[in-house]
């Protein structure tokens, strides 16, 4: 087994347990939380998230990894840390003034950007205040985001995929212990504890690897001013994503209660094999093809990409076949919401599967672009989608309602996956030919999702028959895929 394929392994895994344990986190919150209140949670950590993403690793994290990994490939570790050091350090103090200017404004951000279409004026005020509390959680991650990173950039998988699953535990010890006594405040409580084991459990890994802080900046360091050159437009990028979350829960928020929720739970539901899949080799991939690209080692870099786009495209389309099948008794089971509540749920989860391969494959086009420390390309792949996404969502909205919304998402990931990957394609030819996995992996999921229908129609009780559906379907797909699970192990 490749050393890709066993990273990615640590990582499917943990991160198995970590969707084990979200799925549970969600089930108790959907139970604990009436719609109104779910809806005001989802719409509270809309800005949160995005300063998150932006600083405490999903942009700064990616910036970081290629540069860190030159540095490890050309000088040595200890150089490498005071370059994270430095990164770190300023990363936090950014955080710390965003964080104060977003307290003081969380009232006329709710009112009037991320959800005005909330009727009761109590709402923004709860929602404002579930903000301003949730910044305190986004100060630790913005040192925890970063130590993954650093971590992963030496190669180091195991702490860094823990991390997510501590982080849903604090969730769910707030859920089921502090929001007895402070109410949807108790869920809040449990961010923050979640974010601080999310960085405990990774400290021992990072003093392992010989890590000690220094107080340091250094804006003038060669190093920093690479990572900030390849950051500028990752930040761009992630503000265009996040901008869709924003444009996705304000469109959802003038339809009825739970419209909100109803897109948050069905794009949970097709996070869980996209991450297990897609996010999990990309992650895996990126040290490595960064060494790929700066040892010159250009076919080794091209094979790699494809036969991980290979294995994705075989995973993850019979994957969404034989879940959009099953969605329906899945949701019943897990949530028990009621009838209308569970019907918009499984339209949009369907919806949002039809998107799985792309969202699998665009985690693969933004890292190739970046171990190439080329952020520009990722950039207009994200100005094209939210470009894209805006125009299909009113029109799609107000073709099929909700559902709507969740198909203009597919529509316009797939297509910013196909142009990033179409562009990578023309400097090196040969990482799109997915012909004969395209076959094999489309009559897998008819095969699978056919088998998975028919079981259901069978006069059984709801648990045995969805386990049957999905055991039936899954290993009626397996055979034909085969060749692409070999590859898998050996990418």
């Amino acid at each position: 087994m490749s050393r890709i394929a066993r990273a990615s392994l640590i990582i499917a895994f943990f991160f198995g347990v970590d969707k084990i344990l979200g799925l549970l986190r969600q089930i108790l919150f959907n139970r604990q939380f009436g719609p109104v209140e779910r809806d005001i949670f989802f719409v509270s950590n809309n800005i949160p998230d995005l300063l998150s993403a932006l600083i405490s690793g999903g942009a700064l994290g990616i910036a970081l990894i290629p540069v860190l990994t030159e540095h490890l490939q050309e000088k040595d570790r200890q150089d490498a840390w005071r370059l994270f050091s430095r990164i770190l350090n300023l990363a936090f103090l950014v955080t710390a003034g965003i964080s104060l200017v977003i307290i003081a404004l969380a009232d006329p951000l709710i009112r009037f950007v991320i959800a005005p279409g909330f009727a009761d004026p109590s709402k923004w005020t709860l929602t404002a205040s579930l903000m301003r509390l949730d910044m305190f959680a986004i100060l630790i991650f913005s040192i925890s985001g970063l130590v993954m990173a650093g971590l992963q950039a030496n190669q180091h998988f195991l702490t860094p995929a823990m991390a997510p699953a501590m982080y849903n535990l604090g969730q769910i010890i707030g859920i089921t212990l502090l929001s007895r006594w402070f109410g949807i405040y108790g869920m809040v409580f449990g961010v923050i504890l979640g974010a601080s084991l999310h960085l405990g459990v990774q400290i021992p890994a990072l003093i392992r690897y010989g890590y000690r802080w220094r107080p340091i900046i250094g804006l003038s360091d060669p190093g920093v001013r690479q990572v900030l050159v390849l950051l500028g437009p990752r930040v761009l990028s992630m503000l265009c994503l996040h901008f869709y979350f924003l444009a996705r829960d304000r469109f959802a928020s003038y339809y009825q209660e739970g419209g909100v929720s109803a897109l948050n739970n069905g794009w949970f539901i097709m996070q869980l094999p996209e991450t297990l899949i897609g996010t999990a080799i990309a992650i895996a991939m990126l040290p490595s093809l960064a060494e790929y690209v700066t040892r010159g080692e250009e076919q080794v870099f091209r094979q790699t990409i494809n036969r991980a786009l290979r294995a994705m495209l075989a995973l993850t389309l019979p994957a969404a076949a034989i879940l959009g099948v099953c969605i329906r008794p899945l949701i019943q089971i897990v949530f028990d919401f009621g009838p209308q509540e569970t019907e918009m749920v499984v339209w949009a989860t369907r919806a949002f599967l039809l998107g799985l391969v792309g969202h699998s494959w665009l985690e693969v086009g933004v890292r190739s672009w970046y171990a190439k420390q080329n952020a520009r390309i990722p950039l207009l792949g994200a100005v094209f989608q939210i470009g894209l996404y805006l125009p299909m969502a009113i029109i799609l909205s107000q073709a099929t309602g909700l559902p709507g919304l969740a198909l203009a998402d597919t529509l316009a990931f797939t297509s910013q996956a196909l142009l990033l990957l179409i562009l990578l394609n023309q400097r090196h030819p040969g990482i799109l030919r997915v012909q004969g996995t395209l076959l094999r992996a489309s009559l897998s999921a008819l095969l699978g999702g056919v088998l998975a229908f028919a079981v259901l129609q069978r006069s059984l009780p709801v648990i045995p028959a969805l386990g049957l559906a999905l055991a039936v379907g899954g290993l009626a797909a397996l055979p034909l895929i085969l060749p692409e699970i070999k590859m898998l192990i050996k990418l």
